[in-house]
């Protein structure tokens, strides 16, 4: 028997990489990002006993736009279309992490919907209609299906094998300003068919060590930081502030921003900076995580 109330996280989405490879024919970008994800983030349930529907709440609740648009929604729509007699009913999400905001918040959301009708369902997780749902409803909704560490491959539809990561210690800031991924990329101005140029993501093995890993990262980018910086230059100064932690091993900004984070190697200097940066700038949303 399956519980009326089934209950899932939807943590944030990191990417420690991202290189745009160039822009495909049909209008997407194809990608190579190495995406990790923090240990809690925002929280969905699922009511069996009443109709398909959703009630949002939390403290970014308000910026999480109109209900129908929800991507939580779309998800159990999307699933419904490929699974006959779909279980499904009324949704809880509260909303903890900041919106659009370049940590998949709304991404990881429609995933935690989907395994939340998996489980309901009895379908299992590697369910190829599952990572279908997911490619048709955004970009960054099949990596978060599972939401564990990997590479996301394409327009993010191809996932590379599982990735098992050091302990990494972050610190997470977002400064408060909304980036729309279609304005950054439209930014960085790269035409149907036309290559990037930047050169191949390096390679990642499958449990890199600490020092490994950091070494890879700074071989790596975000191809989309300098553009996010030129529509929001308070992206610039997080990173600057993030740089220049005590501790901070490498810093970054994830996905099209804003959030920005840096690593550490333990625990003790992460919270030290994240306690730092909100005492400097507590108009910004900093938070400690641990990456898995």
């Amino acid at each position: 028997m399956v519980s009326s109330s089934l209950v899932e996280h939807a943590p944030a989405k990191i990417n420690l990489s991202l290189h745009i490879v160039g822009r495909r024919d049909d209008g997407f970008h194809d990608l190579e990002s190495l995406v990790a994800f923090t240990a809690s983030g925002d929280s969905l349930s699922l009511d069996l006993n009443t109709p398909l529907s959703l009630v949002v709440d939390g403290p970014t609740a308000p910026n999480a736009g109109a209900l129908e648009d929800n991507l939580v929604l779309r998800a159990a729509r999307a699933l419904a279309a490929r699974v006959p007699s779909l279980k499904s009913g009324c949704f809880h999400l509260t909303k903890r992490l900041p919106v659009a905001a370049g940590i998949g918040g709304g991404s990881s959301d429609a995933a935690a919907a989907l395994r939340l009708l998996a489980r309901a369902n009895d379908l299992s997780a590697d369910d190829p209609r599952l990572y279908e749902a997911a490619a048709e409803i955004g970009s960054d909704v099949p990596v978060c299906v599972a939401a564990q560490a990997r590479m996301m491959l394409g327009r993010g539809e191809r996932l590379g094998p599982l990735v098992s990561l050091p302990r990494l210690f972050a610190v997470l800031v977002n400064p408060g300003v909304p980036l729309e991924t279609k304005a950054v990329f439209t930014r960085i101005g790269l035409k149907a068919g036309q290559s990037s140029g930047y050169g191949p993501h390096p390679g990642i093995s499958a449990e890199p060590s600490f020092d490994a890993l950091i070494a890879a990262m700074k071989k790596a980018r975000n191809d989309m930081e300098d553009a996010a910086s030129v529509l929001a230059p308070v992206v610039g100064h997080c990173l600057a502030v993030l740089s220049a932690a005590r501790g901070a091993k490498l810093a970054r900004m994830s996905g099209s921003g804003a959030t920005c984070f840096a690593l550490f190697d333990d625990c003790r200097a992460a919270k030290a900076a994240a306690c730092v940066i909100r005492r400097d700038h507590p108009e910004w949303w900093v938070k400690s995580a641990l990456l898995r």
